[in-house]
């Protein structure tokens, strides 16, 4: 995500602290939960805790970036992963980011509701970018002749839902790649 303050692009320096900021909350919410100490996320990417503050004025303003950043990341994702993979390869490899998008949304479940019920929504836009998302990888797919073409994308992204429900947790990793494969084969063109 691209940080503009005012009609002013920020500099390369602050953008790289922003970027690095919010890779490394990403990571304490996913592992600590939403309550870590911002100090800690401060100290974990090399800054002070006044150029945290400086990019997310209240730890609302970091979850929310934090979430909105991983969507981004993970729907944009579709299409480097067809640019680079065989489209039911890319297909797979977005599956396995879509349950590592979950657990740092995991993390992050609690402030996501707490900015829900004080008028914020961030999910605004995730479904429709989500589904977009796999739609393109659906459709790239069955123009390759290698996943079903009689597949909808809202099937797939409920699946993949439903999926981390049941194996979600960092401790199912192994399972969860089991069930996506599973998921894989019943999406393959036969």
């Amino acid at each position: 995500m691209s940080g503009v303050t005012g009609a002013r692009p920020m500099r390369a320096d602050a953008q790289r602290n922003r970027d690095r900021l919010l890779d490394v909350a990403a990571r304490a919410f996913a592992t600590e939960g939403p309550e870590v100490a911002l100090e800690t996320i401060a100290k974990d990417t090399g800054v002070g805790i006044g150029t945290l503050y400086r990019h997310f004025p209240t730890r609302d303003a970091l979850v929310e970036a934090v979430y909105r950043n991983e969507l981004a990341r993970l729907c944009d994702a579709a299409a480097d992963l067809l640019a680079e993979l065989p489209a039911d390869k890319a297909l797979r490899t977005w599956m396995d980011r879509f349950v590592d998008y979950i657990a740092t949304k995991r993390g992050l479940a609690d402030a996501l509701r707490a900015l829900a019920a004080s008028g914020t929504n961030p999910f605004a836009e995730s479904r429709a970018r989500m589904l977009a998302a796999v739609s393109l990888l659906l459709t790239a797919g069955a123009e390759a002749g290698t996943v079903r073409a009689d597949v909808e994308p809202a099937d797939v992204l409920a699946s993949l839902s439903g999926l981390t429900l049941v194996a979600g947790e960092p401790a199912q990793r192994e399972q969860a790649a089991r069930l996506l494969d599973l998921l894989m084969d019943g999406l393959r063109a036969r």
